[in-house]
């Protein structure tokens, strides 16, 4: 941090609008200033070497930031945020090794949905599964359950919902899955690269990657698009589903 750089703590965010409100002090004396955490700036300033790295940003980050005249030369406002620590964050990460189960509100901003954790307010991007149903608009701002993904990278955090609701070709393929029932999958594509199948229609689909598989490599030369091959699924989460090629009778 240079000697230039000013302390704050993020008071205020609105997401639609990419702006944050930052709280310092200076003399003595408490203030307020606005800034931008669009991440195409920000981008800009990591290539400069302006800031260490991008971030979303939350209520309670303390940034580290510089104060500069706006192009209407009429205030000042805060540029090259940086983001430095949040200690309500660190708070629900220690939490979430523990019971990872907490409350909050469903938002949206663009087209993008959120939670904002109840105590502490602090936003966070929900990641949906390719199969989930996305909340309707009467579900807004509703108390909902959720856990926090990927803590092992503040930056990166996502909320996950814990009731969710799923497509009817999905409970499909769960099904297929628990009681390992072949399918007689379509081959939507073939590529040198992969065999793309629709499992449960073209909603529930899958790969067999041909990388370092000779033997699916070979058998791919064989095979034609909108024919079936009959698989097995051997996984399936939240974001990919896997299968294997069922063993010849």
């Amino acid at each position: 941090m240079s000697k230039t750089d000013i302390l704050g703590k993020i008071a205020f965010i609105n997401h639609e609008k990419k702006y944050a409100m930052i709280e310092y002090e200076q003399n003595g004396k408490k203030k307020t200033v606005k800034g931008s955490i669009d991440d195409k700036i920000q981008k800009d300033q990591k290539q400069k070497k302006l800031i260490k790295k991008t971030h979303h940003f939350l209520m309670g980050d303390v940034v580290s930031f510089t104060l500069k005249i706006t192009d209407r030369g009429d205030k000042m406002m805060a540029s090259n945020i940086d983001f430095l620590y949040n200690n309500a964050l660190d708070v629900l990460i220690n939490q979430a090794a523990i019971n990872n189960k907490f409350t909050g509100y469903l938002k949206e901003a663009e087209g993008k949905y959120f939670v904002k954790e109840i105590d502490s307010y602090l936003f966070f991007p929900i990641s949906f599964s390719p199969w989930q149903i996305i909340p309707s608009e009467e579900e807004l701002n509703e108390p909902v359950t959720f856990s926090l993904e990927n803590l092992e990278k503040k930056d990166k955090i996502t909320a996950a919902l814990l009731n969710n609701e799923y497509i009817p070709e999905f409970h499909t393929a769960v099904k297929l899955f628990k009681s390992k029932t072949p399918i007689d999958a379509t081959i939507s594509n073939i590529t040198e690269h992969g065999i793309y199948l629709n499992l449960v229609t073209d909603k529930i689909t899958a790969k067999i990657s041909l990388d370092k598989n000779e033997a699916m490599a070979t058998l791919a030369q064989t095979l034609e698009i909108g024919k079936t091959l009959n698989v097995l699924i051997t996984h399936i989460g939240k974001t990919r589903i896997a299968v294997e090629k069922t063993a010849d009778l």
